[in-house]
């Protein structure tokens, strides 16, 4: 045990502590009804259609297309194990550790193409049965139900929305005024397109109309 806690392996250990207060965090979220995965979903912003270097490279990362919170599993767990596995092997072939800054490096490019590869595969199994054609923008009008979490301002929750095609469409919607709350299971309008999947919405008017 003691071997864990040298000075070469301390990125390593970092990144394991991390992801089990990761687990942690969402599985006390969702006692109480939000969710870690949908407030970084929320975060990060739409990056389905990338308009910079930046943009461009969470898109090759998966990011909109895979949950934030597997992307960030994923990295911390194949950072952590290779790490780990790479100085447990150099100290057994050469009777010491590697460098952090030789070590990290390694780690770092093989956690990358773990969330490359992993994320590719998994983007394929997630159901998308919403259309690309129709603007985000467009959806302002539309009708709906919050489906997870309880949205206030600042803090927004995931709900459910079909466009004129009948499509569903799951996006992140705050209350229009400051102070109120929408909770999961209610029916909201959309009001105004914030930025990416982000809208305000207000308590639907017309609850016939859903």
């Amino acid at each position: 045990m003691s071997a864990f806690l040298a000075s070469e392996l301390w990125p390593f250990g970092l990144a394991a502590i991390v992801l089990i207060a990761v687990a942690a965090l969402e599985g006390l979220a969702l006692l109480i009804g939000a969710s870690v995965t949908h407030w970084l979903d929320g975060a990060i912003g739409d990056v389905d259609h990338p308009t910079g270097a930046f943009d461009a490279a969470l898109g090759w990362l998966h990011f909109g297309k895979v949950p934030m919170l597997v992307i960030l599993v994923i990295f911390l767990t194949a950072f952590a194990a290779v790490g780990i596995a790479v100085q447990v092997a150099a100290q057994a072939a050469l009777g010491a550790y590697l460098p952090v800054v030789v070590a990290v490096p390694i780690a770092l490019v093989v956690a990358v193409g773990a969330v490359r590869l992993l994320g590719t595969a998994i983007a394929k199994l997630i159901p998308r049965d919403e259309t690309s054609a129709v603007a985000d923008a467009s959806l302002v009008g539309r009708v709906g139900v919050i489906v997870i979490g309880t949205a206030r301002a600042g803090t927004p929750a995931e709900a459910r929305i079909r466009d004129e095609h009948g499509a569903t469409h799951y996006v992140m919607v705050e209350p229009e005024g400051a102070g109120q709350a929408l909770e999961a299971g209610a029916r909201i309008l959309l009001v105004r397109h914030l930025n990416g999947r982000r809208f305000h919405a207000i308590p639907n008017p017309k609850p016939d109309l859903l």
